[in-house]
């Protein structure tokens, strides 16, 4: 189980890292705004899912 969350939790924040970075060249090359709108969205829901990850991975490392 161990070895499933020290590969899924640096995937999740990774994942997490890309689409901030795709939201900022986005803003910064002066992007559709409905494009950045869906990055954050996107962004929110993947940093969700790494919070879960990390936290069953804190969950199962102590049990």
């Amino acid at each position: 189980m161990e070895t499933l969350f020290s590969w899924l939790v640096p995937i999740a924040i990774g994942v997490v890292a890309i689409i901030l970075l795709l939201g900022l060249f986005n803003m910064m090359r002066g992007g559709s705004p409905n494009t950045s709108q869906k990055l954050m969205r996107l962004r929110v829901l993947a940093q969700f899912i790494a919070i879960v990850v990390i936290m069953a991975a804190i969950y199962f490392m102590q049990h």
